[in-house]
């Protein structure tokens, strides 16, 4: 407890130095590009169309789901995937990535998980009004189940924050564990409820560990918005199961910090 009771005080003292070390990380992203700002939008379109193509054309397993065409589903799906796995893999590598701040500026290693996080989320609104605009042109508009967003977009923040807090640690002290999240990240995609409903698999034991999974439970939660339009206090499974691993991905990060946090700056 104590532990985290400092990591939130150096969230506190350093909320300023936070924020403009978000957009700091925004605009290195895409500076020295052409297109710039643009590669935020091409590549997740371009992600979308690929996924489309496949499954709506080329397998033709692309059905309408819920009244909705399957294109809509799949993108109310996709839409926080973007945000999860730059997290996963660059929220791995945030502190490596920032280390003069260890090792020079004596910056609080807590905050770069943190700053890391605002930046690609400000990136997921802009993709989130594009989303919203496209499900207008297909007839489907805003309604009050809209409203509960930014909770999802909150949960969605703060797991993969402390994630990034515990993973980022473990990958200051050693490129092997950076290495292998960059290699599982796409097993957990298709272990993740992205592109298909993990609720139609029959197995009992493993739709119950896949709706474990924080990828499928936050992916549920934007087509609770977008499909199947309901709150977010009716998925209670949902709920629950993101209570627990966020428990736990909470509890990882203050243990890795609170062992770490001393051998990082030598380490870098």
């Amino acid at each position: 407890m104590k532990t985290l009771a400092n990591i939130i005080n150096e969230h506190i003292t350093y909320r300023k130095q936070i924020m403009k070390l978000a957009k700091s990380d925004l605009i290195k992203t895409y500076r020295g590009s052409a297109l710039g700002w643009a590669w935020a939008i091409i590549k997740p379109l371009v992600t979308i169309f690929v996924f489309w193509f496949a499954f709506s054309l080329g397998l033709r397993h692309g059905k309408p789901i819920d009244g909705y065409p399957f294109i809509l589903w799949m993108i109310a799906g996709f839409l926080p995937w973007f945000y999860m796995s730059e997290m996963i893999t660059q929220g791995a590598a945030c502190i490596r990535k920032n280390k003069h701040m260890v090792t020079k500026m004596k910056f609080p290693i807590s905050t770069i998980p943190t700053f890391t996080g605002i930046s690609k989320i400000t990136v997921h609104c802009i993709l989130l009004l594009i989303v919203i605009v496209i499900f207008c042109v297909a007839g489907h508009f805003p309604d009050l189940y809209y409203l509960q967003l930014p909770i999802y977009m909150l949960m969605m923040f703060l797991f993969f924050v402390a994630w990034a807090l515990f993973a980022g640690m473990l990958s200051a002290l050693s490129k092997d564990f950076q290495n292998l999240v960059n290699a599982l990240v796409n097993a957990l995609f298709w272990l993740s409820g992205i592109i298909y409903n993990v609720n139609d698999i029959h197995i009992h034991w493993l739709r119950i560990l896949l709706n474990f999974n924080p990828v499928t439970i936050v992916a549920n939660g934007y087509r609770h918005v977008f499909i199947d339009k309901t709150w977010f206090f009716e998925d209670t499974m949902g709920l629950g199961c993101y209570c627990v691993v966020f428990f736990f991905m909470l509890c990882g990060a203050v243990w890795a910090y609170k062992k770490l946090y001393k051998e990082i700056p030598d380490v870098l």
